[in-house]
Order: C-alpha cells, then sequence, then structure tokens
C-alpha cells in the first residue's frame, strides 16, 4: 500500500494545522488532521459551481465570485459551465492554498488560475462581499464547513443575519448565491428566507456513485420585485 505523503503544512487561523497530502495520485487538505476536502469526493463542488451559474442568461458576460478555492473544482465546474467569458473572482482565506494549487496542484484544476478573467487572489470573501454594492451574478460560498466553523470562528459572521444582508447588497437585483453545508442546517435557511431570499435546500452527495448525500447546498435567490433594502423583509 502506498504512504500518505504530506506535502506542506501551515497555521491558520487560532493555530489550527492545515496540511495538504498526496496518496496514490490523489490529494487531500485536513484541518487538525480531519479531512476537510479530498481530490476524489468533489460531486459536492462540482454541483454547486453548476447550480451557481444555471440562471445566469447566456447573452450577457457574467461576474461571479468563489468564496474558497479549495482543491479548485468548484472554479473548475464554473468555467465549464459559462464558458471563457465570464469574469471570476475567487476568494481564499489562506494564501498557502493558492501556492498549493499553483505547484502540488497545478495538473488538477491549478492551471484555471491563468485563465482570461479568472482571478484569484487572498483575502476573506467577507471583505470582498462587504465592499461589493450588486456587482455580482453569483456568489459561491464555499468556506469552512458551511455554518459550521471548522478552520476560523471568524467564519460565522458570513451566515449571519448580517453577513446574509451583505450577501443580498452584493448581489445583481436577480442575483444567486449558493452556500455549502457540510449538514442540514434549518436555521440557516430560516435566516436566508427572513432577509428575503428564495431558497432551496438541495442535497449533495460525497462522490458521483454514493448512494445517499451526505452535505446540503442551499440555494438563495434574491426575489423579482423586491427592493434594495433586505431590512424591510424581515418579519
Amino acid at each position: 500500500m502506498k504512504p500518505k505523503i504530506k506535502l506542506a503544512e501551515v497555521p491558520v487561523a487560532g493555530g489550527t494545522m492545515m496540511a495538504l497530502y498526496s496518496h496514490d495520485g490523489a490529494f487531500s487538505m485536513s484541518v487538525n488532521g480531519q479531512e476537510l476536502m479530498h481530490s476524489e469526493a468533489h460531486a459536492s463542488e462540482r454541483l454547486m459551481g453548476t447550480l451557481g451559474v444555471e440562471q445566469v442568461p447566456l447573452d450577457v458576460q457574467p461576474r461571479i465570485l468563489i468564496g474558497g478555492l479549495g482543491l479548485g473544482f468548484t472554479l473548475r465546474s464554473v468555467i465549464d459551465a459559462v464558458g471563457p467569458e465570464a469574469l471570476i473572482d475567487v476568494a481564499e482565506l489562506v494564501p498557502e492554498v493558492i501556492e498549493w494549487n499553483q505547484t502540488f496542484l497545478k495538473d488538477l484544476n491549478g492551471e484555471l488560475m491563468g485563465n482570461e478573467g479568472v482571478d484569484v487572489f487572498a483575502d476573506d470573501v467577507v471583505n470582498v462581499i462587504n465592499k461589493a454594492k450588486a456587482l455580482y451574478d453569483t456568489i459561491i460560498v464555499d468556506v469552512d464547513n458551511g455554518p459550521f466553523a471548522m478552520v476560523a470562528d471568524s467564519n460565522v459572521s458570513l451566515y449571519s443575519n448580517t453577513g446574509l444582508k451583505r450577501v443580498w447588497g452584493a448581489l445583481k437585483p436577480e442575483g444567486r448565491a449558493v452556500f455549502w453545508s457540510a449538514k442540514q442546517d434549518v436555521a440557516f435557511a430560516q435566516r436566508l428566507k427572513r432577509v428575503g431570499f428564495k431558497v432551496q435546500a438541495v442535497p449533495a452527495k460525497v462522490h458521483a456513485r454514493a448512494k445517499r448525500a451526505a452535505y446540503m447546498l442551499y440555494i438563495a435567490d434574491r426575489r423579482k420585485g423586491t427592493g434594495e433594502h433586505p431590512e424591510d423583509l424581515i418579519d
């Protein structure tokens, strides 16, 4: 049996250790020894990208924000769906993850970072969202472990009422956000609805051949005819 090899490791928020491994041609990232993602289990990431852009009109140049680069499968899915004309921003909190994609993972999905129209940069996606005003057709959030923080406690703010209002404000009037979650979160879905989003919960498999779904994707669409102030929509 081939050994599992640690390729790189870096401390992240609060002393948490993130590591990149290779094993028999596959790659994985772990946080404090707990696997966060694997290159042979990416069905949910690809589905997330597809769902994120399926509503974008074909006759426009879409502007898309992806929160979290990871192993690059969400980025690949978006590019496959919208083609080379899209403008895609990818905000990755851990700079070393970008470096790993440029080196160890170049032949996996890392080469996509060189595509025209793709801008991958080191920043907290929360900062990008907070600065954007009706800028994005789609915002895809694959940060940490979803609403249940695993890497950084600060990620929780993204899924709060205030964070979701800012997501609303960063979207174009008929824009869409998609959130990855490690499990069903009814309270999170309710927060999305209170902000004014039309919400769909879509079960997602770990890999295409899995018999059952393990994760949940939350699709949040800005409703037609709603205003620019989601506070006004809270019950």
